[in-house]
């Protein structure tokens, strides 16, 4: 059964950085594009970040030239790099990924509990 546990959240001024992890079980991790969504309050999960098992990468369009995706195969973990934050970025962070390798990816997988990011101006 997969696992995805989420860390690295906090609380960070405007303009600050964080880098959040996201440590997965199971073997999906090696065959399938990874996400990083997010969740603001009374906001839908929109997808933030999506990176392929090749390494392809897509942003939203809101977090671009801000944010940076990243896997490492060998630790079964992926990253975001978050730079240039603003109180518009607060929200909790999810990973997720699919029962098969789908492009961009579309979080099927049961949610984990998420790192909450709060960004004050």
């Amino acid at each position: 059964q997969v696992q995805l546990v989420e860390s690295g959240g906090g609380l960070v001024q405007a303009g600050g950085s964080l880098t959040l992890s996201c440590a997965v079980s199971g073997n999906i991790f090696r065959l399938n594009a990874m996400g990083w969504y997010r969740q603001a309050p009374g906001k839908q999960r929109e997808l933030v970040a999506g990176i392929s098992r090749g390494g392809r990468t897509n942003y939203a369009e809101s977090v671009k030239g801000r944010f940076t995706i990243s896997r490492d195969n060998a630790k079964n973990t992926v990253y975001l790099q978050m730079n240039s934050l603003k109180p518009e970025d607060t929200a909790i962070y999810y990973c997720n990924s699919d029962y098969s390798d789908t492009w961009p990816p579309k979080g099927q997988l049961p949610w984990g509990q998420g790192t909450q990011v709060t960004v004050s101006s």
